[in-house]
């Protein structure tokens, strides 16, 4: 997501590097690289007229900071204000003291509003609240049959009546349901249309007034850029809603819709979907959502998508692993399984500031690449995966890891040489001695993973101006960093 955004802006600070001070004259190009990269995003045009004039007005009353560069120091104002263009904080789900809290979830035909509902349960769910889904959309086709499938998958119970009953009644039995069972939430899923009408927005608000809920959000396609701002809007000002869930952020999406909606509507994004997995919902944060846009990842994001598949026994029995040298392929499959639990490769990389510069193509053959990695480890022996050496010394059984994954042995060979070289770098790390080509920070720099992968670039940390300057040396704290 937001990748042509991100190109575009680049652009922009390229205008400035060089220049001793941001004035007038230079300030004005990068504004107009700023402006047609918002415009080209579809973010609202009077949304991005405000943007700029904030932009112009903080980046020529700065003041000059020593060893900040111009273009480092227009970034950072870049940064802020599209924290303040998205909302500044996040908005947490609103949550009752006396049980049940009401969700109704609204939105046209085809952007994912029953996905949505699913994935919002099992989101409350990993937060110790119970949760009960109520299939209100009695008109399109296999609607409620799809809510039921959904939350089966996440075992979470849904309560409906069929096609026959009418949604109100529905609605509130469900609640009346959930009172009686002593559920946390529910959430209810509503009719869509193929565009806004006036049978859709009575039924609406006919459900709204029967249950009282807690939060109205609507569910908007990320694809449909600023239209999406004004669909907010337009709904909010017919039944009053408390945010959107923005869908189809992995898509084709520009961006346009995640800067615009809290300006147009005036109500917040609250999650972002990422993906068509149940697993795949975020919470909205505008501060982390600006630095994905200025290709500074999201390492927040980043640990608590880890911290949900992490067992810390596990985590801790991996450490000592690699402090003493003896991880091994067992151990590496786990983290290859974990890596793919925490979502695809090239949406878990973008979170790691610095990556935002691989390819499609780069990513894709990393994730090809890691496929076969996989297959080789299968047709390993459990002798072989415990004990990587007796591959180094032994040609025969490189051969019948080749056959059996459909390999060459060359491959099976540069993965037994990679790993060796990776366990070694691991055990330096692990030691106090730091990654080779690193510096003092473990994000940066050399991939030890990255021989495993493939041969894409490995770039550095990407602060504020996107510099690759070569730090100092220092000095090497003893210990073994965890991320």
């Amino acid at each position: 997501m937001f990748d042509a955004l991100s190109e575009r802006l680049e652009s922009a600070w390229k205008k400035l590097r060089g220049q001793n001070k941001i004035s007038e004259s230079n300030v004005q190009d990068a504004l107009k690289e700023v402006r047609r990269a918002l415009l080209e995003a579809d973010v609202n045009l009077q949304v991005t007229k405000k943007f700029i004039e904030e932009v112009r007005s903080k980046a020529l009353g700065a003041e000059v900071v020593a060893g900040v560069s111009p273009d480092q120091q227009f970034i950072k104002i870049v940064h802020e204000e599209l924290v303040v263009l998205m909302g500044e904080t996040d908005a947490p789900l609103a949550h009752r003291e006396n049980p049940p809290t009401i969700i109704l979830m609204a939105g046209l035909q085809g952007t994912g509003k029953t996905t949505a509902c699913a994935k919002l349960a099992l989101h409350l769910q990993k937060q110790d609240r119970t949760v009960l889904l109520v299939a209100t959309d009695v008109y399109r086709p296999a609607a409620v049959d799809q809510l039921i499938t959904l939350g089966k998958q996440i075992n979470v119970p849904v309560f409906e009546k069929g096609t026959q009953a009418d949604p109100v009644d529905i609605a509130r039995e469900g609640l009346a349901q959930a009172q009686a069972d002593q559920i946390d939430t529910v959430i209810i899923d509503t009719a869509g249309r193929l565009q806004i009408d006036q049978d859709m927005m009575g039924e609406l608000a006919a459900v709204k007034a029967a249950v009282q809920p807690d939060e109205t959000l609507l569910v908007v396609d990320a694809m449909t850029g600023q239209e999406a701002a004004n669909l907010t809007r337009s709904f909010h000002e017919q039944i009053g809603i408390t945010g959107a869930i923005l869908t189809k952020m992995d898509g084709d999406t520009r961006g346009g819709a995640a800067l615009s909606i809290r300006q147009v509507s005036g109500q917040p994004i609250k999650f972002v979907g990422i993906g068509e997995k149940v697993e795949a919902l975020q919470p909205f944060y505008p501060d982390r959502m600006a630095s994905r846009i200025l290709g500074m990842g999201d390492i927040l994001t980043l640990v608590e998508k880890a911290q949900e598949e992490v067992d810390l026994a596990d985590a801790a029995k991996m450490q000592q692993k690699i402090l003493e040298a003896s991880f091994d392929f067992t151990d590496f499959l786990k983290q290859m399984r974990l890596l793919k639990n925490m979502g695809s490769l090239g949406g878990v990389m973008k979170l790691i500031p610095g990556m935002n510069k691989l390819s499609t193509d780069q990513l894709q053959q990393g994730e090809q690449q890691l496929k076969r990695v996989e297959a080789m480890i299968n047709s390993m022996t459990q002798e072989e995966r415990r004990n990587p050496d007796l591959l180094s010394s032994n040609p025969s059984r490189r051969q019948r890891i080749a056959t059996g994954s459909g390999l060459k042995v060359a491959d099976v060979s540069k993965l037994i040489a990679d790993f060796t070289r990776m366990r070694s770098m691991m055990q330096q790390f692990g030691m106090g001695g730091g990654l080779p080509g690193m510096g003092g920070n473990p994000l940066a720099g050399a991939n030890p993973f990255a021989g495993m992968m493939g041969n894409g670039p490995q770039p550095g940390w990407r602060g504020y101006g996107g510099s690759q300057k070569k730090k100092k040396k220092v000095k090497k704290k003893k210990g073994f960093g965890t991320l």
